[in-house]
């Protein structure tokens, strides 16, 4: 159905036959080179972390409901992390279904969801997450705290410490969140969902390694 792959910070690349869709594509803010969209969709959790290619297929970058290829994405406004929630919501989750299976994408949120952010997102099979902590994202305890609120199948964590990265501020060990949860852990460098029955039975990390 889809492949998912890990690039640093908070990008990950959904692929299908038909279709790339890329999480945050700005890689440079960690040190690397920014994602290349020709013909792809963009999905910016916040404005700085969009790249704004002038050849993606579809740039989405606020709240609302959007259709691609074999994607259906539901933007969802949240509190960034470093905001209080009397501010604007600058941040968008996302909710994007793919055949029978629900991911949700969180981004550098605040962990503290009202009933309607987590009814937007509703049932969620995978969830990625950041959990790298230092003052900047979630870290480790509330990202497992939150993981354990909304009870997916499968959590891929992202923005977590990365010797190849250049990060504003240090980020905690992947180590620290997976004995956190105190689930499972698989490492792979590519998750290949075939459907929701190929999902884990009980809560388990997906570790992706970068590429």
């Amino acid at each position: 159905m889809f492949d998912l792959e890990y690039k640093g910070g908070n990008t990950v690349v959904f692929s299908t036959k038909k279709l790339s869709l890329i999480v945050d594509p700005k890689l440079s803010l960690v040190g690397l080179r920014d994602m290349k969209l020709k013909d792809g969709v963009e999905l910016a959790t916040e404005n700085r972390f969009s790249v704004r290619d002038s050849e993606a297929q579809l740039i989405v970058d606020q709240p609302g409901e959007y259709e691609v290829g074999d994607f259906t994405i539901r933007g969802i406004a949240a509190t960034r992390h470093i905001d209080t929630p009397e501010q604007e919501k600058l941040s968008t989750m996302y909710r994007i279904e793919c055949g029978d299976v629900n991911v949700a994408v969180l981004g550098n949120i605040d962990p503290k969801l009202n009933d309607d952010q987590l009814e937007g997102i509703g049932v969620v099979d995978i969830l990625i997450i950041p959990v790298g902590g230092g003052g900047y994202t979630l870290d480790a305890t509330s990202a497992a705290t939150l993981t354990r609120s909304i009870e997916p199948k499968a959590v891929v964590p992202v923005h977590y410490a990365d010797s190849g990265l250049t990060y504003e501020v240090p980020q905690d060990q992947l180590s620290t969140f997976i004995s956190e949860l105190g689930a499972p852990a698989e490492t792979m460098a590519k998750y290949k969902v075939k459907s929701s029955t190929s999902l884990p039975a009980t809560l388990t990390v997906i570790e992706l390694t970068r590429s």
